[in-house]
């Protein structure tokens, strides 16, 4: 669901996933010895870009230790394809899509409304730019161009993250891969948005057949470990 940074704010989206408690999760993972990889699994439209910079750097932490597999079934777009772009390796549900590499916020100015309803409201502040971009008064010039420098601040972070995550340079991530657009498995595989087109059952399979696979040179090691201390 979508993407906030404290678990408190879930309620208010009627559901969703908090960034915290992701961070949390990947953090007592990376702890636990028993644990050789993990899996993340991706449903949601995004959400707020706080929080989600934070938990990208949990991944990058993590995956230094052991492998996170992050898996779009079937949906990873903005902060949440964020976060899958981190992943050591990121998949796609065939009929899955990933992207939406952008921010965007929005302005609402109900002053019409409010006046046709004969409701006049009068702001009291200190602060210059206090009530800037409050929605009882149109947008003007100066505040348009600060919300867009905050909306280009959070961009940057954003093409770089996904640069920096998918080992790309960052022109490739804002000339390409969809530019703001999310795009369906077989186009983010082209875009090396992704690794590869699988499903959660196979990527969990996937990880539990290298499992099984290191398995026996784990063994071989212990043993050659205790006839050395022998």
């Amino acid at each position: 669901g979508p993407i906030v940074e404290w678990p408190g704010q879930i309620d208010m989206c009627e559901g969703g996933t908090s960034t915290r408690q992701i961070s949390a999760a990947l953090t007592e993972l990376e702890a636990d010895d028993s644990v050789v990889g993990i899996v993340l699994a991706f449903s949601t439209p995004g959400g707020s870009v706080y929080g989600v910079q934070e938990a990208g750097d949990t991944i990058n932490r993590v995956k230094g230790r052991k492998p996170v597999y992050g898996v779009a079934q079937s949906l990873a777009a903005s902060a949440g394809y964020w976060l899958l772009s981190q992943c050591t390796e990121a998949y796609c549900s065939p009929g899955g899509e990933v992207g939406s590499i952008g921010v965007y916020t929005a302005h609402e100015n109900v002053a019409k409304a409010l006046e046709s309803e004969g409701i006049e409201i009068t702001l009291i502040s200190a602060g210059k730019y206090k009530v800037e971009g409050n929605p009882f008064q149109p947008l003007g010039d100066e505040a348009r161009a600060e919300t867009q420098a905050q909306i280009d601040t959070y961009y940057r972070m954003f093409a770089s993250a996904v640069a920096k995550g998918r080992g790309v340079p960052v022109d490739a991530v804002r000339s390409g891969m969809g530019e703001g657009r999310v795009l369906g498995a077989d186009a983010a595989l082209a875009e090396k948005m992704i690794d590869g087109i699988d499903n959660l059952e196979g990527v969990i399979g996937r990880l539990q057949r290298a499992t099984r696979a290191a398995r026996p040179a784990r063994l071989a090691s212990a043993r050659n470990d205790m006839e050395i201390l022998g």
